[in-house]
Formats: structure tokens, C-alpha cells, sequence
């Protein structure tokens, strides 16, 4: 299985820089099997059955965006820091340009918030913040900017719409540095029509990490290794699940991340259990899929290990198809764009 099988061309101006508002306006591509219907965001809650269940992720994206200096005698830098994870001993973090910071110094990004570099490699660094806590987040909160994907920030600067825009409804648990986007399409009214059609929700926590936009860059892809996430299946979210299909309803998976989640607590048996640590599961064609009956997910750059899982679930032609379609018909790509509700044929 070759990287090249999947490419395919987009043009740029397709991909979104902006979401779609209201929410339910964004477009929906609808795919059961084969067919394929153009649709609304808006519809979706007609495409559901009474006992289906969404399994959402509730992960909260924080400002992870910095911008500070640093100062060596008379000599001011400027550095810009993007927040990775959080480690034991600090922060791991890229910072631009990392040559102009050395172990031992301070990096200053507001009146309350300043770092101390405790480490340096050759691509990233350790940060020790001087706050813990909820002071720590206040601060951030006040100096950071939200992490917008390099294909948004080549473009515009991140603003003070996107502390909105780019925080799903679900947040709840702080820790992502990217947001699970398929989420972003979902607003009050939404989660209301859905009650009211009997459709349940499970809240399971995957934290996305800044790897999730590494390129894939070898050919055969069976030898790529993914990046480690850190996430958790409560005993509670695990009998909903398990609930659902013992009752003959659907799990549909809100996003890649809520479906590589729960695949990674899920047994060889279908049976889902509690499960807290980090995953780097890879979901190729090939992949048995062993809880996730559908997903809702938006359009995925090319290459990439997310359009590879959405391969495996639908079939790597079925998806050829369905691109060649979302870029005829002008579907706008990426995470602040429109969406897909992928249904694989029984069987």
C-alpha cells in the first residue's frame, strides 16, 4: 500500500479559513455504501434512528500559540512558542527560531507569564512556567492565541473569533493543541433535535496533539508510525456504548479522534472497556473495525493518515469517489470546512 494511492488535487481555494455560520449551514455529504447525497449540516439529525448513540470527544483546546522574548544582556529576542504537551518536567514545546534560546534562560509573554527553558533538542525545547493551576490557565489564557493548523495560519493570523470557533460544544477537560473538528459543526439547537429524535450521546476525551498535522513521508505506508495521544473511556461511557448495540443501535463516531479512541478500548470481542493512557493506534485499509459502525468526520488533506482511516472504513476506492465528488461539486475542505457522515455498507 503506497502513499501515492492516497493523493489527490485540491484546489487551494477550497480549503476553509473560515467556519461556516450559522454552524448548520456548512454542507454535509452523506455517504451509505455507495450512494452519495448532498446535504446540510442541518440535516443531519434526520439521517439518525432513535438508540443510535454519537460518541463525542470532549478534549478543550487551550491558546497554545505564544509570543514572548527573551533577553541576553542589552540583546532582546523575539520567540514564538507553540505548546506541544505537558510533561513532568515542563512543557514540551517548538519555538521560532529555536536558535535564539538556550537552557537556563527565560522567555517573558506577559506580566504574569514567563518560562524557563530546562531543555533543548534539535527540532523542540521544555518549558518550566512560573504559574501552575488555574493561574497557569488564566495567564494562558490572557497571552496565547488558539493553535489554528498551518494551513489556516499561512494564511491569516488567528483572531478573537477563533477562541470560539475553533472550541467544539463539547469541551470540557483541557489539553488539546488542535481541535477535533468534526465537533465544531454541532450548536445548542443541534444537540436539542438530536434528544428529541432519541438520539443518545457518550463524551469519551482524546487530547489531539500537534501530530496530527505530520506529513506521512514514507511510501509504504504499513511502516509509518503515528504520534502518541493521551486519552480516556470512562467505565460510564464504555456500558453506554456496550448499551447501544446490545439494543441494535449505532455507534457513529463525532471525528477521527472519538473513533481512534474508542477502537483502542475496544476488544477483539466488540466489547468496549474503561481505558485511560496514550495511543498511537494507525487505522489503515485493512483495519476490522471493531465498535465504530459510522463517522462523521470533515474532508482530510491529502497523504494524510486521516484520509487513510476513513479509507479503511469506507474503501479506498469508495473514497477516490467521494473527494473526486466533494472537489467537483466545491465542498469546502479542511478543518474549518464542511463535513462527511460516512455510513460503510454492512457486510
Amino acid at each position: 500500500m503506497k502513499l501515492s494511492d492516497f493523493d489527490y488535487d485540491l484546489p487551494e481555494h477550497l480549503i476553509a479559513t473560515r467556519p461556516a455560520r450559522p454552524r448548520g449551514s456548512a454542507r454535509l455529504l452523506v455517504v451509505e455504501g455507495d450512494a452519495m447525497r448532498d446535504l446540510h449540516v442541518r440535516d443531519l439529525v434526520d439521517q439518525f434512528r432513535p438508540g443510535d448513540r454519537l460518541v463525542v470527544n470532549n478534549t478543550k483546546v487551550i491558546p497554545a500559540r505564544l509570543t514572548g522574548h527573551r533577553r541576553r544582556g542589552e540583546a532582546v529576542a523575539r520567540i514564538g512558542i507553540t505548546l506541544l504537551e505537558p510533561r513532568p518536567e515542563g512543557w514540551l514545546a517548538l519555538a521560532k527560531p529555536l536558535r535564539k534560546v538556550q537552557p537556563g534562560e527565560v522567555v517573558v509573554f506577559s506580566d504574569r507569564l514567563s518560562a524557563e527553558v530546562v531543555a533543548k533538542g534539535e527540532t523542540d525545547l521544555v518549558l518550566a512556567f512560573n504559574l501552575t493551576g488555574g493561574d497557569f490557565d488564566s495567564a494562558l489564557a490572557e497571552a496565547g492565541q488558539m493553535p489554528l493548523p498551518p494551513y489556516i495560519a499561512a494564511r491569516r493570523p488567528a483572531d478573537e473569533a477563533d477562541r470560539t470557533d475553533y472550541q467544539p460544544i463539547f469541551a470540557r477537560h483541557t489539553g488539546a493543541v488542535a481541535a477535533p473538528t468534526a465537533s465544531l459543526h454541532f450548536d445548542e439547537d443541534m444537540l436539542a433535535a438530536l434528544a428529541a429524535r432519541g438520539v443518545d450521546r457518550t463524551e469519551v476525551t482524546l487530547h489531539v496533539g500537534a501530530g496530527t498535522f505530520l506529513p506521512v513521508k514514507v511510501e509504504d505506508v504499513e511502516t509509518h508510525r503515528m504520534h502518541a495521544e493521551w486519552g480516556e473511556v470512562t467505565e460510564a461511557a464504555a456500558v453506554e456504548i456496550n448499551a447501544t448495540h446490545a439494543a441494535g443501535g449505532r455507534v457513529i463516531a463525532v471525528g477521527t479522534t472519538a473513533l481512534r479512541l474508542i477502537e483502542s478500548a475496544a476488544g477483539a470481542d466488540g466489547v468496549l472497556r474503561p481505558w485511560r493512557g496514550t495511543t498511537d493506534i494507525f487505522i489503515y485499509p485493512g483495519y476490522r473495525f471493531r465498535v465504530t459502525d459510522a463517522l462523521m468526520t470533515n474532508f482530510h488533506l491529502p497523504k494524510s493518515t486521516l484520509l487513510m482511516l476513513v479509507s479503511a472504513l469506507m474503501g479506498v476506492g469508495t473514497m477516490r469517489r467521494v473527494y473526486d465528488h466533494a472537489v467537483a461539486e466545491g465542498y469546502r475542505f479542511f478543518s474549518y470546512g464542511d463535513a462527511s457522515l460516512l455510513i460503510p455498507a454492512k457486510g
